[in-house]
């Protein structure tokens, strides 16, 4: 009995070594994986929505194309659910941190072809079409945090003090969510995102983030990262941000998108920036170019609250109530750049740069200011 006891012994350390053997190996690998966070524009209407999902790689693997349920992302039917990422731009996760990485992606059909959602693509080819030109955008984010259905800093029955002190300003009584600001900061930062700048805005609860200069594709890429980073790291205090144009009724600004656009001629001569003002005021184009800067448009360009009525064009030197400004110091040094001030918050930043390029450069190739 005690050898069979001694011999079962020997039997179950030596399962016990194979199975500790294992587990260090199961380990190892653990160790060495990476957490890729791939990050998609979802099919929802008027406005579209982030999604993203965790997908675990090995040490020195390239994101690959993957797949998910288009079914639940308004992008397709239950009965042909199936729709394909493929990632476009990898940066470091300042979330999760280590060797994590977010994977922003363009959404195919499973033919490989961009799936109807896929504002990237068209952009991506007007972007190659008018390269010689060297298009540079700087996109001013405005965005409102929520807690509940109210404004971050509005009190819980009535309004705050009307819009003034809260613009570029400091204090407790006047400034709600710096905490959150700049934590979405120095996340984009360490994402490695064109990140320009930050400032407080008109409302309480209410800021912006500036991305670029960077090219269409460029800005547009990083701005929808730096969107969800902006939800992700306002979670950890359990508020939310929204783009919505309008979040707050009454007397109170909107929240923009400020695009701001140059191309290499415009950057070295003033000819082409009024080139590009006319081309943008011309026939159909203001139109054109409203139908896709943003759902709720007519909500908050009234003509009121530093807004051009959506109806109108006009262009001007250092007027906030035109549709496009022209800075004074682009003015004064005869070269520069101009901004679309029409954007909403909630644009889809490929459809606006790449209505802007199309616009711009094909009428500065036309008149020879190239």
């Amino acid at each position: 009995m005690a050898a069979q006891l001694h011999g079962s012994g020997l039997c179950f350390h030596g399962a016990v070594r194979a199975k500790l053997d294992r587990v260090t190996v199961l380990k190892g690998s653990y160790l060495m994986a990476i957490k890729a966070e791939y990050i998609w524009i979802d099919g929802t209407e008027p406005t579209a929505k982030l999604r993203s999902k965790t997908k675990i790689l090995d040490e020195g693997q390239e994101p690959p194309i993957w797949g998910f349920d288009g079914s639940s992302t308004n992008q397709a039917e239950g009965h042909s659910s199936d729709c394909v990422l493929r990632p476009v731009k990898v940066t470091p996760d300042p979330i999760r941190g280590g060797d994590s990485i977010l994977v922003l992606c363009e959404v195919l059909d499973t033919d490989f072809t961009p799936h109807p959602t896929n504002t990237r693509a068209k952009t991506a080819e007007l972007a190659e079409q008018y390269a010689g030109q060297e298009s540079w955008f700087g996109i001013e984010q405005e965005y409102t945090f929520m807690v509940g259905s109210r404004p971050l800093g509005f009190p819980e029955n009535g309004f705050p003090a009307p819009q003034g002190g809260y613009y570029c300003g400091v204090g407790a009584d006047e400034i709600f969510g710096r905490e959150i600001v700049e934590k979405h900061l120095d996340n984009c930062l360490a994402a490695g995102l064109p990140i320009s700048g930050i400032n407080a805005e008109v409302m309480p609860g209410q800021w912006e983030f500036q991305v670029g200069p960077a090219s269409a594709l460029e800005v547009s890429d990083s701005l929808w990262l730096a969107r969800w980073l902006l939800y992700r790291t306002a979670e950890e205090w359990n508020v939310s941000a929204t783009i919505d144009p309008k979040p707050a009724k009454g007397d109170w600004n909107g929240a923009g998108c400020h695009t701001n656009f140059s191309t290499k001629a415009m950057r070295e001569d003033y000819e082409p920036i009024i080139a590009a003002c006319e081309a943008l005021g011309q026939d159909d184009k203001p139109a054109e170019h409203i139908a896709v800067y943003g759902d709720g448009i007519a909500d908050r360009l009234t003509g009121a609250h530093e807004t051009a009525h959506f109806t109108q064009f006009s262009y001007g030197v250092s007027n906030r109530g035109a549709s496009i400004r022209i800075p004074w110091q682009v003015e004064k040094d005869k070269k520069g750049y101009l901004e679309d001030r029409r954007p909403n918050a909630n644009m889809d930043p490929y459809l606006v740069t790449g209505k802007i390029v199309d616009t711009v450069c094909s009428a500065l190739e036309k008149k020879g200011l190239v």
